[in-house]
């Protein structure tokens, strides 16, 4: 694994940061992909590096072709290859369907979608040419296929992951590519917190195994599906939702 090197994008923080970490844990090098947060890119880094793993930051926009391609560049240049690629660069806007900004919208189709499209075709390439395959995950959301209520554009592009997912893995697949989507279900991080202040207590009587998970939870998947272990899973969507999406339909059940 020394020389392993996996791209998280959108990893100063949260569910990408706990990725990040846990790539780190299992030996891989990483390089970090922040779009304005440099502080916290800055302390992913520094813990990963205290982990005896390499890591380079790079900052860019994902939804934009050339600092696409420039971020893929500067990250082979400094360490050498890219074998994973982790598409976690998101937002989202609550919003009602009738009252939604067009603006919004594009946002974030542009970073959730396209910016995941962007990634895997350039990281598709690098793989190619290096011959020997590689692991590109895309992490989704229960809104893969649960409808929320005035987060429709949000739905829209983890829907459209979803099949973007099935695609890809359909396509590289005679490369050696593999490419899967970790779906999570109610996971406490900092911008679910400030988006509802208990929310382990809100979330954790709709779960199955009674309680949210945490970016371990997601990173742990992650891991597994980058490596040798999971060889011939591709074009999957893995749910790590302590059941969540197995039982909960919208509107949300409660006592």
């Amino acid at each position: 694994m020394s020389e392993k090197v996996a791209f998280v994008t959108g990893a100063s923080k949260g569910v990408g940061r706990g990725i990040a970490y846990g790539l780190a844990d299992a030996g891989w090098n990483v390089a970090v992909n922040y779009h304005s947060d440099v502080d916290g890119a800055e302390e992913t880094r520094e813990v990963i590096e205290s982990k005896g793993r390499r890591c380079f930051t790079v900052s860019g926009d994902v939804g934009e072709k050339p600092p696409v391609e420039a971020m893929f560049s500067a990250v082979v240049a400094e360490l050498g290859r890219i074998d994973c690629l982790v598409n976690n660069a998101g937002r989202q806007t609550f919003a009602s369907l009738i009252d939604l900004d067009e603006a919004d919208w594009d946002k974030t189709i542009k970073t959730n979608l396209k910016g995941s499209f962007l990634c895997t075709q350039v990281a598709a390439r690098i793989m190619r040419d290096q011959g020997d395959g590689g692991s590109i995950i895309n992490i989704g959301s229960g809104a893969n296929k649960q409808p929320f209520l005035n987060l429709v554009d949000y739905c829209a592009s983890k829907g459209g992951l979803d099949q973007l997912t099935r695609v890809s893995a359909c396509e590289l697949g005679k490369y050696g590519i593999r490419v899967n989507c970790v779906a999570p279900g109610a996971i406490e991080i900092e911008r679910t917190k400030e988006e509802s202040p208990d929310y382990s207590g809100d979330w954790s009587p709709l779960t199955p195994m009674g309680r949210v998970g945490l970016p371990e939870d997601v990173a742990r998947m992650v891991v597994h599906l980058a490596s040798d272990g999971a060889n011939f899973v591709t074009g999957q969507t893995v749910y790590v939702d302590g059941g969540l999406w197995t039982k909960t339909h919208w509107p949300y059940e409660v006592d």
